[in-house]
């Protein structure tokens, strides 16, 4: 009998591990990663804005420099391939444009309020909440318009300069997760790290100023030894709770 999509990705889901010693001779489908990376794309994100990026190096030598650069894990220094999933807050004004044009064509023709609330959630609000904000003082407007508001209804209150940069970040790290289970399901292994000098990657690769990286992931076939010790979580009551 052919396992339901729910048993496939439970397996999925059971199989990916961390792993940090990755077998660096035995050959494997590098169009995997191409279709994982595509997958990636497809993962949930703020707005739809798609404020990402994602840089594959295959290149030996930038490899090995970039592995220095992850304080040289040894996930880093046995991967096939390193993936660094880049947050861009700074093309915020491109994706809404794209996504405005979007709308647009949608709701061609269209003038009734569903059309023109699309329109001017993109046109209108979407600039507001990305603009960078250098002073601070826009934040603080933001802050207190929406606490004047909360007074009365329900207000979103994360409205300041730091919570679009967290957003960002946060889509970033839904496409990463979405990114290693592709991989996985390719029957590729992966290891995400947050430890590397992100000033001398950013320098290494010749990323815009306006690139934070989120985090840079390791892929490639795993060996068995790079996986240290059995799975283990915190019990499921102490982090999953049901309000009645």
């Amino acid at each position: 009998m052919d396992q339901s999509q729910a048993e496939i990705f439970t397996q999925i889901l059971s199989e990916r591990r961390s792993v940090r010693i990755f077998d660096e001779s035995t050959p494997y489908d590098e169009d995997a990663v191409k279709r994982s990376l595509h997958a990636a794309t497809l993962a949930p994100n703020s707005s739809n804005m798609q404020l990402w990026e994602f840089y594959r190096v295959k290149n030996p030598q930038i490899k090995a420099q970039l592995a220095d650069y992850c304080m040289g894990q040894k996930a880093a220094k046995t991967a096939r391939e390193l993936i660094l999933v880049v947050a861009r807050r700074d093309l915020w004004r491109k994706r809404k444009d794209a996504n405005l044009a979007q709308i647009r064509k949608v709701y061609k023709g269209r003038t009734d309020k569903a059309a023109k609330r699309a329109e001017a959630y993109y046109s209108s609000l979407i600039p507001k909440f990305y603009v960078k904000d250098y002073t601070g003082l826009f934040s603080l407007g933001k802050r207190i318009f929406a606490w004047s508001v909360g007074l009365f209804r329900p207000m979103l209150r994360e409205v300041g300069d730091v919570n679009a940069r967290i957003s960002v970040h946060k889509s970033a790290g839904l496409a990463a997760m979405t990114l290693m289970y592709a991989l996985k399901s390719e029957g590729l292994d992966s290891c995400p790290m947050e430890g590397f000098d992100s000033k001398r990657v950013k320098k290494l690769l010749k990323l815009p100023a306006g690139a934070e990286i989120n985090m840079i992931i390791a892929c490639g076939p795993g060996k068995p030894e790079g996986i240290y010790s059995e799975r283990f979580r915190v019990p499921d009551e102490e982090v999953i709770f049901t309000i009645d």
